[in-house]
């Protein structure tokens, strides 16, 4: 049997991931970031410890694991890269060196193309996930009024153009204008300051690039989405159907209503 090795990043996606593998049968091998992942997933299946930016150690511990199948989830904020970058391995300074730019999405397609040179075959996780994946539709909360619904429109048709350049995955817009794009802060931080900015009512939206390839960077949602738009007095969430995840999804249908926010999901074209 082909052995997994997953590389885990900050967020509960991994640990579900982790979870659904080893109850699935596979053999699994975790490779953690100290200070970023969450220790929680030590507890689900054997797990290395490892400093961003130990990439040759990385290298060499998933051949002397002989790992076949690699999979990355989990986030891995822009600004922890840079704060780190100094105490880069070789391994990584070069790899970092050759780039031509450093946005999310090409350094993690030049992660894939490293790993499969040195023999690792990247995988796609939605077979393990697939349950989380957003269905079309109402998911919590009243159907959206007239007015919310072109903000909706237009905050995803918005977003989808920003995800495409790599900017971030979400905009937050009010009354037909842009609050607050994702940037390095990630959207937590991007729901707060569209909340600073244009105060409560605002409208959340979070997509997939056009072609979104599944083996890395997915949108994600979950409770603590709903909660920096609880401090942001935010009113909707509208994500992209089939392309996004959503996690502890009990918890987050409890919050949502709760909080009296609309979750709404619409496939994109």
């Amino acid at each position: 049997m082909s052995k997994i090795g997953l590389i885990a990043g900050a967020g509960e996606l991994p640990v579900e991931f982790a979870t659904n593998a080893v109850s699935k049968g596979k053999q699994l091998q975790i490779y953690a970031i100290k200070g970023i992942t969450d220790r929680k997933i030590q507890n689900i299946a054997p797990t290395k410890w490892l400093n961003l930016g130990e990439a040759q150690k990385l290298i060499d511990s998933m051949k002397s694991d002989v790992i076949t199948d690699v999979v990355m989830l989990g986030k891995i904020e822009h600004f922890h890269v840079i704060k780190s970058i100094h105490r880069f391995d070789r391994r990584a300074r070069q790899f970092f060196g050759q780039l031509v730019d450093k946005r999310a999405k090409s350094i993690l397609e030049a992660v894939l193309n490293e790993l499969k040179k040195e023999g690792f075959n990247p995988i796609d996780p939605t077979p393990y996930l697939s349950g989380l994946l957003v269905p079309e539709g109402l998911i919590a909360g009243k159907q959206p009024e007239e007015e919310a619904l072109k903000d909706i429109e237009f905050g995803l048709s918005i977003a989808k153009e920003v995800a495409q350049l790599d900017i971030g995955q979400t905009v937050v817009v009010k009354n037909g204008v842009v609050v607050a794009v994702e940037g390095l802060e990630g959207t937590d931080k991007c729901i707060l300051r569209g909340g600073e900015l244009a105060g409560e009512g605002t409208v959340v939206c979070k997509v997939a690039r056009r072609k979104q390839d599944m083996r890395y960077d997915v949108p994600v949602i979950g409770p603590r989405t709903l909660k920096s738009m609880k401090k942001a007095k935010a009113k909707i969430l509208a994500v992209e159907a089939e392309k996004t995840l959503l996690l502890e999804k009990a918890e987050f249908k409890k919050l949502a209503e709760k909080y009296q926010i609309t979750v709404i999901s619409s496939k994109i074209s």
